[in-house]
């Protein structure tokens, strides 16, 4: 018999709190944050003890403004971005945080996000992050509508976007 689980419309899989905790680890911001894609508020909460977080999402998950496509957004609605994007936009969040001028932003991706010849062309070779903070334990991150059991199967990492970096810097977390 052969399952297949359907991933959830708009990719909505909740952030685990020791991703969070683990950002908040290595990394500082000066200024406030918008989080752009908040889902439950899994990134936004954490972060608000310390900073002004600014949460939107084009779903209303029952936390920050719903209604907010932040791909057609036109201004910066604060210094910096921290988000788990929908994975299937990614690159598309990247490329529109480099284009409002973020001054950091940072996305909890797959490690696999390194890969591919085209990603390369279209988003390293001109916008390197300055680093990548991988997970030497995997997380388990599931559907916004199951309830997490077991452990990951999928590499993870935060990527880091603060200024024009020239070299890529990899640790772990």
């Amino acid at each position: 018999m052969v399952t297949t689980t359907t991933r959830q419309k708009d990719d909505f899989y909740p952030t685990p709190l020791v991703a969070v905790e683990a950002l908040m680890d290595v990394e500082s911001f000066e200024g406030g944050i918008w989080e752009p894609a908040c889902g439950d508020g899994a990134i936004s909460e954490p972060f608000s003890h310390y900073y002004s977080v600014t949460s939107t999402d084009l779903n209303d998950y029952g936390y920050g403004k719903s209604g907010v496509d932040f791909l057609m957004e036109s201004r910066l609605l604060a210094p910096n971005i921290i988000t788990n994007p929908p994975y299937k936009h990614a690159e598309a969040f990247i490329q529109k945080s480099i284009s409002l001028q973020a001054r950091k932003h940072c996305w909890l991706l797959r490690l696999s996000f390194l890969e591919g010849k085209q990603r390369r062309v279209s988003l390293f070779d001109s916008h390197r992050p300055a680093r990548v903070w991988v997970f030497s334990q995997r997380l388990t991150i599931w559907r916004g509508d199951e309830k997490p059991s077991g452990s990951g199967t999928t590499a993870y990492a935060w990527f880091v976007w603060d200024g024009k970096a020239t070299d890529t810097k990899v640790g772990w977390l």
